[in-house]
């Protein structure tokens, strides 16, 4: 018995286990870049653009809201389906759930002409700009 308790564990903790040799990395080394939201602003004469990568996120449960000049983007991902084997085993798990936030400071829109769509998993935001806010171009002279 003490034999086969001795095999067992022989070697568990001398670094040939990636489970235990990845763990105090994944613990310490925590990578919050998962949870924010990916995105690109563009910007035309007449609009901005925001794409932002929401995958796996049902558009019911995004928000998009814009006050005082700032869009906020609010989506949340519930969890999984149990996706454990036969013998209830997950074997791995890198997939993220959960609510994320993110919000983008824009002068001078439109608000009641934003738009918004969703499509194989990019959140596509249009933000007219105000007309008058186009022709109120000022250039500033350098002393």
């Amino acid at each position: 018995m003490a034999n086969e308790l001795s095999e067992r564990f022989n070697g568990f903790l001398d670094g040939d286990d990636a489970f235990f040799n990845n763990l105090g990395r994944s613990f310490f080394n925590f990578d919050t870049s998962e949870l924010k939201m990916r995105s690109d602003v563009t910007e035309t004469p007449k609009e901005y653009q925001v794409y932002v990568d929401l995958p796996g996120v049902d558009k019911k449960n995004m928000q998009i809201n814009y006050q005082d000049g700032v869009l906020t983007v609010v989506a949340k991902r519930d969890s999984f389906n149990d996706q454990s084997d036969q013998q209830g085993n997950l074997l791995a798990s890198e997939r993220t759930y959960g609510q994320v936030s993110r919000k983008y400071r824009f002068a001078d829109i439109d608000r009641d002409k934003i738009t918004a769509k969703y499509e194989d998993g990019v959140l596509k935001i249009d933000l007219p700009k105000l007309k008058e806010a186009r022709a109120k171009e000022h250039k500033i002279e350098i002393q």
